[in-house]
């Protein structure tokens, strides 16, 4: 493409991924310093001080706040499809408060994942998750914010009840039946890990995609970094580099997501692997989007 990526995407990158472990103060500047970025995804910041530094930063730079609650869930392994209802209720409440916290930065919503299910309890797990997931969208419409569920792997890693892709599409669809203000979020990097494709995804998908994110992942058994760990583009037996991403592109250009007027969200997902630097692999995935947007034809 000739036109640059940035006026068809916000492009971001995923703070508590790119700089795991790192302050989220110096991270956060290091991301709201270069204009390569248009938006920032943000998870839970301790401290009062450290939270209106980085309050004080992300309204300085000009950066479209997004707010991950993934890490919540998975930290505290807490369910929101719990079948036990004092469990999904703790799910539910520490997502709730979440929402509080988004609003707190200025993000305009949070995405959060299902979780675990078991094969006896699926049918039910689904109804728990519906009823969390209404309960959150009803909070959120009041302070004119939105939900977006994240689309993980069913039986590889995270082993959350959705997706699959047309599981995925079904609860989005029950969903968008009670509220406008629910969305999927898609991710390159899980693709692979629910056995589809882009085209695949992309399309099964359509109506409900709110957000993008890219990224890798290795689904060879037995093989360094398996799983949902986010490795970088190029990782050894990983399965996404440049031609994934270049097909991720275009299925994104033929199902009209190239939105000049109101851009989509793409953030990265890619996660520094045991002592990699993490400045070298931000670097690293800038030059793969680059290279594939290069690619993508007018």
């Amino acid at each position: 493409m000739r036109e640059s990526i940035h006026k068809y995407f916000q492009i971001g990158t995923i703070q508590f991924m790119s700089y795991p472990g790192i302050d989220p103060v110096e991270s956060i500047k290091k991301i709201a310093c270069d204009d390569y970025f248009d938006a920032i995804e943000i998870t839970k910041v301790d401290g009062e001080e450290k939270r209106a530094q980085v309050k004080k930063m992300l309204i300085e730079s000009g950066l479209k706040v997004c707010y991950g609650a993934q890490p919540l869930l998975l930290g505290t392994k807490l369910n929101p499809n719990a079948i036990d209802e004092e469990e999904r209720k703790k799910a539910e409440e520490l997502l709730l408060k979440a929402i509080d916290d988004a609003e707190y930065f200025g993000a305009k919503g949070i995405a959060f994942l299902a979780g675990k299910w078991e094969k006896e309890t699926k049918d039910q797990a689904y109804e728990q998750l519906l009823k969390t997931t209404r309960n959150l969208c009803d909070y959120a419409a009041t302070k004119g914010m939105h939900v977006n569920l994240e689309v993980f792997d069913f039986d590889m890693d995270k082993a959350a009840l959705i997706g699959p892709a047309p599981y995925a599409a079904k609860f989005a669809a029950d969903m968008r039946t009670t509220h406008s203000n629910f969305g999927l979020m898609v991710d390159l990097s899980h693709f692979p890990t629910t056995y589809e494709t882009a085209r695949f995804v992309i399309r099964t998908l359509r109506p409900y995609i709110a957000h993008f994110h890219i990224g890798n992942a290795v689904v060879k058994e037995g093989c360094e970094a398996y799983g949902d760990m986010h490795p970088r583009f190029g990782f050894p037996n990983s399965a996404n580099n440049i031609e994934e991403l270049l097909e991720f592109f275009r299925v994104l250009k033929e199902e009209g997501f190239l939105d000049s007027k109101e851009p989509y969200v793409l953030s990265f997902e890619v996660k520094p692997w045991k002592d990699e630097d993490p400045d070298i692999i931000l670097a690293n995935t800038k030059r793969v989007i680059n290279r594939a947007w290069a690619l993508l034809e007018d």
